[in-house]
């Protein structure tokens, strides 16, 4: 809790019931960052298995969303940069996290000056916990030249938002057959597919692929070099070719499909939301870092994380409870409020004041809560999403 709102553990010694010692001594030994990843990942499972889970899809399927999250710095760490739109003067970091049915399920601290797209397979393929989406969305930072590809030949579908979609719709198009096959369309490509170029180079894209999955480096620098490197390699213009097919397939779907497009904003928004929850937990000292390195930056978020995922999980075990009775009670319309209720909701919950650790504070009577809020109405149940 001193890490995760950002107070510290000497002012947490002065506001609730153990000592700096005590504290001091828990951190040291017990603070790691393999474990706070673990633990964030069987809170994860818990709210996996809550009734209510299931209504937290987005057309049927499990939709993930991943965006980053700008932090100043105090201490100037290494990997803290300049950013004038969000940190005027000072410098800052971006916390980018995976968030899957309002569970933040990875999270990872970058530099200011870094590209998330670069993280996008990265914070997906190495997600542990059982929560596996199906399709992903960011926003245009996400996007880069091989995402479509990668994501797609793993399992993923991609499904971005882009600024200027129109723009996108009019430079992104590509076919199978010459742009004159497709004159008088109102939609048409800007060429044609190098089909002969994929076959041919498809053994060193496999190779490509199998040392993403091994994870023999850094997935992150896999993905900068394909995207970004200038020098025109045949192994990578292949690849770029592939993600032609891929990206339009996707164009035409976002145009065609109003369901997609609202799908793909309602990810997003979920995203938004979570962010604010975050700010909420991290309160203190404006959430800024005051922290010396990258590690304990990571770690210091991993809490901030955990306690976000508690929430959650809370939260899910009240809405399921609830939906138990209002279940027995064959209240329709109630549940049809319900399941737009999101769990990233804290109104309810106080980060504030002082902290009491006690091992005898009473549980609290679900049945009793939920039965309570049955009876009240539900447009006052929380925020929607």
């Amino acid at each position: 809790m001193a890490y995760a709102t950002n107070i510290g553990v000497g002012r947490m010694s002065e506001i609730s019931n153990l000592t700096r010692a005590q504290l001091t001594g828990t951190a040291v030994n017990f603070i790691r960052l393999e474990t706070l990843k673990e633990a964030n990942d069987r809170l994860a499972n818990a709210t996996a298995r809550q009734s209510i889970f299931k209504h937290y899809d987005i057309g049927d399927t499990i939709h993930s969303s991943s965006d980053g999250q700008k932090f100043e710095t105090v201490i100037p760490t290494v990997n803290a940069r300049y950013s004038a739109k969000y940190f005027g003067l000072k410098k800052g970091v971006v916390a980018y996290t995976l968030l899957a049915s309002h569970v933040p399920l990875s999270a990872r601290i970058i530099g200011a000056n870094e590209h998330e797209s670069h993280y996008v397979f990265d914070v997906l393929f190495n997600n542990l916990a059982d929560i596996q989406p199906d399709t992903h969305s960011t926003d245009t930072h996400g996007t880069n030249q091989v995402n479509f590809a990668l994501l797609h030949l793993f399992g993923y579908r991609f499904a971005p938002r882009y600024r200027d979609f129109r723009r996108k719709v009019q430079t992104g198009l590509y076919a199978f057959k010459s742009p004159n096959a497709y004159a008088g369309c109102a939609i048409q490509p800007v060429r044609r597919i190098k089909e002969s170029l994929i076959d041919s180079e498809w053994d060193n894209i496999e190779r490509i692929l199998l040392s993403l999955a091994l994870k023999t480096t850094s997935q992150s620098v896999i993905v900068s070099k394909l995207s970004s490197h200038r020098r025109q390699n045949r192994t990578k213009q292949a690849l770029w070719e592939f993600e032609h097919i891929i990206r339009s397939l996707y164009l035409l779907d976002y145009i065609d499909s109003p369901l997609l497009r609202r799908n793909v904003h309602r990810a997003l928004n979920r995203g938004e939301a979570y962010h604010r929850l975050r700010r909420a937990i991290a309160y203190a000292h404006g959430g800024r870092f005051r922290v010396r390195s990258q590690h304990e930056q990571e770690v210091w978020n991993e809490c901030t994380r955990l306690i976000a995922n508690a929430v959650v999980y809370y939260n899910s075990e009240i809405l399921s409870e609830l939906l138990s009775t209002l279940e027995n009670q064959s209240n329709s319309t109630a549940m049809d409020t319900l399941q737009r209720v999101t769990p990233l909701a804290w109104q309810h919950i106080n980060f504030y004041g002082r902290y009491r650790f006690d091992s005898d504070l009473r549980p609290i009577n679900l049945a009793v809560l939920a039965q309570s809020l049955a009876k009240t109405d539900s447009k006052k149940w929380g925020m929607t999403a």
